[in-house]
């Protein structure tokens, strides 16, 4: 799977990353969502704008130590989504009001 990955991060310009590939929070099973994190790491080296958005995201990249590597890292998962989506969301309503 990580190949798979790796194979379509490569020449990629823009990545959203929203969910762990697992419960990264256990080292058993935290190898998987690290491995992502560095091949995103690594993707953003390369000039890809990588973003990171949900609290469980941004936690699984800060535990790896990589969150610096990232282009950004918000705890914003669902209502990152839903902005992408098109939706209208209140905190950004607000500000077009005024």
């Amino acid at each position: 799977t990580l190949e798979s990955f790796n194979a379509e991060l490569q020449g990629a310009r823009l990545v959203i990353w929203n969910g762990p590939m697992g419960v990264f929070e256990f080292d058993k099973f935290a190898e998987g969502t690290n491995q992502l994190a560095r091949l995103l790491a690594h993707a953003a080296e390369q000039g890809a704008q990588v973003i990171i958005g949900g609290g469980d995201s941004a936690a699984a990249v800060a535990k790896a130590g990589l969150s610096d590597k990232m282009s950004h890292v918000s705890t914003g998962g669902g209502a990152s989504l839903e902005l992408l989506e098109g939706k209208a969301l209140p905190g950004i309503v607000i500000l077009d009001d005024k």
